[in-house]
Order: C-alpha cells, then sequence, then structure tokens
C-alpha cells in the first residue's frame, strides 16, 4: 500500500514539472495590430436650404427735392423668410455663393421738420439677399463673413398728423443695394445646422415721387436708407455629412 502511494505521489510531482516546460514549448500567439481609430469630419460641401427669422432696424432719412431735410426715423419690426445655397470645403476653408429672401414688417415714421403738418412713415415690406461666403471651419463649426447685393421693397406715406389721414404716398418703392456680414453656425446632427447672421444693408439714396389718394403729384423726397439686421437660421444639407479621416 505504501508504495502503491509513492509512486502515484510520484507520478504527480513528475507531471507538475513537466507542465511549465510543456507550456513554455508551445508556440506564442502572433500579434495582431489594432485597427487604427477613425475621427469623424464634418463637411460643409453641397446644397443646403433652410428658413430664418429675427428682426431688423432700418435708418430713413428724408429730404424734400428742392427743399431741405424733413428729418429721420427708424423702421423697426420682424421678418421672416428662407435662404438656399451651395458651399465647398477646401481644408477647413468654406467658401460659398447664397440667396436669400424674405417678408418683413419694418416700419416707423417722424413729424416732418419742413412741414409740421405731415408725418413722413417708411415699411419695408419685404428684402432680398445675393451674397458669397467665405469662413474657416473648426470641424463642425463655421465662422463666416459674406458680401453681395441687396433689394428692398418699401412703401412711403405721407400722413396728416392731425387725424392720421393718407396725404400722398409712393407704392412698392424697389431700389438695390450693398449688403456686408457676419456669421457663426453649429452642425448638430448629420445634415442639419442651426446658426445665428448678422447683415448690414447699404440701401444709398433714392428719389421717391409722391402722389395724392387722387393721383395728383404731390412732390418728391430723397430718401437715404440703411439696414441692421439680425436673424437666427436653421439648414438642412444635401449629401453625405461626413468624411472618415485616419
Amino acid at each position: 500500500m505504501m508504495k502503491k502511494l509513492l509512486f502515484v505521489t510520484a507520478s504527480l510531482v513528475a507531471l507538475g514539472a513537466a507542465a511549465p516546460a510543456s507550456a513554455a514549448d508551445l508556440a506564442a500567439r502572433p500579434y495582431t495590430k489594432a485597427p487604427p481609430m477613425m475621427a469623424a469630419i464634418y463637411d460643409w460641401s453641397g446644397f443646403y436650404i433652410g428658413l430664418n427669422g429675427g428682426g431688423a432696424t432700418s435708418r430713413n432719412c428724408w429730404d424734400f427735392v428742392g427743399g431741405g431735410s424733413e428729418g429721420c426715423h427708424d423702421a423697426t419690426g420682424g421678418t421672416v423668410g428662407g435662404q438656399v445655397g451651395y458651399r465647398w470645403q477646401t481644408g477647413p476653408v468654406v467658401f460659398g455663393v447664397e440667396a436669400q429672401g424674405n417678408w418683413a414688417d419694418f416700419k416707423g415714421d417722424n413729424v416732418s421738420l419742413l412741414i409740421p403738418g405731415d408725418r413722413n412713415r417708411t415699411k419695408i415690406d419685404a428684402f432680398g439677399l445675393f451674397t458669397g461666403q467665405i469662413g474657416y471651419a473648426w470641424n463642425n463649426v463655421l465662422l463666416y463673413a459674406k458680401g453681395g447685393a441687396a433689394v428692398t421693397d418699401t412703401k412711403y406715406d405721407i400722413l396728416s398728423t392731425a387725424g392720421g389721414a393718407l396725404l400722398a404716398s409712393a407704392n412698392s418703392n424697389t431700389r438695390w443695394g450693398a449688403v456686408v456680414g457676419a456669421g457663426l453656425e453649429y452642425g448638430f446632427a448629420p445634415n442639419w445646422s442651426v446658426g445665428v447672421e448678422y447683415d448690414h444693408m447699404f440701401m444709398d439714396r433714392q428719389t421717391v415721387n409722391f402722389v395724392t389718394p387722387g393721383g395728383v403729384a404731390a412732390g418728391s423726397d430723397s430718401v437715404k436708407q440703411d439696414v441692421d439686421l439680425f436673424t437666427a437660421r436653421v439648414n438642412y444639407k444635401f449629401g453625405g455629412p461626413v468624411i472618415a479621416k485616419y
């Protein structure tokens, strides 16, 4: 019995000593390199369409032709509209073109400095912007400047200060000028972005011819107009939103 126990014990010791050697003889597992990480880079290239809304202040100064200054007033109010454009990106630099059209309700008035019985009123009903853009992108954040042409559709009225009756008007007066602006846009989803934008519209001077409600000529004013516009925007971009970069 003792001999059997010694034999079993010796066999277990021999197996224990041989196990490490057998493990050492096994071939090492081959090393496999982990795949490289991919960074998602937002791509601003492509066509986009969107909506905007905000407010503006338009400074309007009236000068009676052949007379003198009738004074100035601010026409303020809200606006809503849309934009469509195209951007292309090279490195962090982004170029673009855009057309924007808005309905507006900017209005204001002042009592004429020349004719105290008259109240001069300006109302901008609509405007459009046609601009080029250049910007710099930090992945999904874009800072840009823009510039180009602007057009406003404006109605001018002369009202009685006594009872508010319409004395004369110049309807649907369209004028062209220039615009410069800047904006900040953030891509919050694969094809969606939101932003804020400021634009200044230089509409210069234009001679406005007034007629009474009965169709009789009532003189002319040279009106200088500028607009400061603040809007919030949301855009949807067509095409792939990101590219993979190792």
